[in-house]
């Protein structure tokens, strides 16, 4: 087996279970490259030999894991998200193990599934992203909870959440797939994986193989009228509370434009650019190709 390892040495906690994995996965006459960024090296320079591997381990966040996703968009080459970063929301969305041991057996079993990626653009800059991207309180949460995320892990969101109970409040216009929806709100958030931080997932039933966002409008007045929506979702795990209150409207759609007035700031997966709205995001369909747990194969292969 030939690997390409990415490691990005400044995510999480810099346990080094990325080397450990190494040593598990490796078999007489495998050849493994590693190569590491700090985050300051484009990721698009790191792999522009990988479709000469079998497949692309990457070692971090979710934003590293996107970063490469993206770049690697459609080209049919197997990448292992390797969850080191302080949220791993996309390993944690596919079902995957923690543990090295578990996850290099999963990449000798060699099961892939394709999945949706979102591509957002604002200023006239592409990103793509996995999970969710945002504008609004959601960017709010994650540009706070950066400086603490290190040392308090998924609980800083949380913190940073409660830090700003009164978020700005904008009149908000979607355009999807043509179609015009005006509201008000707290920000704006599309969904292709809903699980965020302790597996709670923010929409209902969402599904990252069918070509489309959900768009949730947090419609709240303040934090605290999320709390119904919060509460909603934390008894969704089983998918049996499809509700998530009056304070999030749900719509649906491929080609999303997002204006509020005032402005929002934008996040995707987590990462945090300083862009404002307005801006575009669309699907790019089945564009990921991502190495898959068996749990993985049961909830997603017959969708």
């Amino acid at each position: 087996m030939k690997l390409l390892v990415v490691n990005n040495t400044s995510s999480g906690f810099g346990d080094g279970a990325i080397y450990d994995y190494i040593r598990m996965v490796a078999a007489d006459g495998d050849e493994h490259c590693v190569r590491f960024t700090d985050g300051t090296t484009d990721v698009a320079d790191m792999i522009r030999d990988a479709r000469h591997f079998d497949a692309v381990v990457v070692s971090g966040g979710d934003g590293t894991i996107s970063a490469v996703a993206y770049a690697l968009a459609n080209t049919g080459v197997p990448i292992l998200p390797f969850p080191a970063g302080t949220g791993n929301l996309l390993a944690n969305n596919l079902y995957a193990p923690y543990e090295p041991f578990a996850l290099a057996k999963m990449t000798h079993a060699m099961n892939t599934l394709d999945f949706d990626l979102g591509e957002i653009e604002a200023s006239g800059v592409r990103h793509g992203f996995c999970i969710m991207a945002g504008a609004g309180y959601d960017a709010t949460i994650m540009h706070d909870a950066m400086p603490t995320k290190k040392a308090l892990g998924a609980i800083a969101y949380f913190q940073a959440a409660l830090s700003n109970a009164m978020p700005q409040k904008s009149r908000i216009t979607l355009k999807i797939d043509g179609r015009v929806v005006e509201s008000e709100g707290l920000g704006v958030l599309l969904v292709n994986f809903p699980r965020i931080q302790f597996e709670i997932p923010i929409t209902h039933g969402t599904d990252a193989r069918d070509g489309s966002f959900d768009v949730a409008i947090l419609k709240a007045e303040n934090a605290f009228g999320l709390i119904p929506a919060l509460i909603e979702g934390i008894l969704d795990r089983d998918g049996s509370r499809p509700g998530r209150s009056d304070s999030v409207e749900i719509h649906h759609g491929r080609n999303i434009e997002v204006i509020a007035d005032p402005p929002f700031y934008i996040q995707y997966d987590g990462e945090v650019p300083g862009l404002q709205t307005p801006f575009k995001a669309r699907i790019l369909d089945g564009a990921a190709r991502f190495i898959v747990s068996e749990t993985a194969l049961r909830e997603f292969a017959g969708k």
